[in-house]
């Protein structure tokens, strides 16, 4: 979300998302409060810092740790207080920990952790045991939540790829297997008892492998979606996965409103040639991608569109006869 209140971030998030709200990240306060380096702070036995490239691995805990997990505490604060008494579904997040590995620098070096894979084995059992203990406090603080974990990996095509460029920027790491990386997803997937999604708003999504890792549900950007990856997104709704939408934009102007943005939830779901039947049970209408980079007005006009788009969706499907094809 923009701004640098997380009370004033979260009330926001509550008053347009009453049914599903989530924790709110301010990156514009700053190194701690970005994606990264609030993850970096839930790292246990894995301090890191920040310098002039990014975040990196630490020889020891430093001001900079300090400060993410500050930030954090404040947004918990603000979550408790808005949230109290509140039941249903939160959502939380995290970087990923192929995202977290391929943004990450080694101790001494200027490589990213991706390039040792002895570093990301240790990273992603970190960032586990951190995952775990973030998904206790927040179920301490709201304890009539049911908590949604997602974990954010944009970088993972890249990854799977071979794209994720070496610390010159002159050639790019070894693509991983696919093995290797649905392991490691597993292993911070299964880390928490709590609803797990993966997020990705990048093109070439691996469905497949998010699908096998464990996931609960897939979150993705439909703009991104190729006409090729839709059997992937068919199969995982197919085995009961939860389908997010990122259905709006959140700094472009969209015309057709709520409308508009149901009749694309549900365009979709034809593509995928499943009933419509399921759409308003499976899917979740959702922003494309984060909201920090819209003015407050925008985001806040994002939420509300989504809340209304889903809440017309039962009836555009009636309308329609809640037949697969039009």
């Amino acid at each position: 979300m923009p701004g640098t209140d997380p009370a004033e971030a979260m009330r926001v998030v509550a008053g347009e998302l009453p049914d599903f709200p989530h924790l709110p990240e301010l990156p514009d306060r700053g190194p701690g409060a970005d994606l990264i380096g609030r993850t970096a702070g839930l790292l246990v036995d894995m301090p890191a810092e920040v310098t002039p490239r990014g975040w990196r691995l630490a020889e020891r805990p430093g001001r900079d740790l300090t400060r993410a997990r500050s930030m954090l505490s404040s947004d918990l604060d603000a979550l408790e207080e808005v949230l109290q008494g509140f039941r249903g579904p939160v959502k939380i997040q995290f970087c990923g920990p192929w995202t977290l590995a391929a943004t990450m620098e080694l101790t001494r070096t200027m490589n990213v952790a991706l390039s040792d894979p002895g570093a990301v084995a240790d990273l992603t059992a970190s960032l586990a045991e951190g995952a775990a203990a973030h998904v206790a406090e927040v179920t301490k603080r709201v304890p009539g939540a049911t908590l949604v974990v997602q974990f954010d990996e944009p970088a993972l095509p890249s990854v799977i790829a071979g794209l994720v460029p070496t610390q010159s920027g002159l050639s790019r790491l070894a693509a991983v297997e696919a093995d290797t990386v649905q392991d490691r997803l597993s292993q911070v997937l299964a880390s928490t008892p709590a609803y797990t999604l993966v997020h990705c708003c990048a093109t070439d999504v691996p469905f497949g492998i998010i699908r096998m890792a464990g996931a609960d549900g897939l979150a993705f950007d439909l703009s991104q979606l190729r006409r090729g990856e839709e059997d992937g997104v068919a199969e995982a709704a197919e085995a009961g996965m939860g389908v997010l939408a990122g259905a709006i934009s959140a700094v472009a102007a969209e015309p057709g409103g709520a409308r508009e943005t149901a009749e694309r939830a549900i365009r979709l779901w034809r593509r995928l040639g499943l009933p419509l039947s399921t759409v308003a049970e499976q899917a979740v209408v959702t922003p494309a991608c984060g909201l920090a980079g819209a003015s407050p007005t925008q985001a806040r006009e994002a939420l509300a569109r989504c809340r209304e788009a889903a809440a017309m969706l039962p009836e555009l499907i009636e309308e329609t006869g809640g037949s697969q094809h039009e």
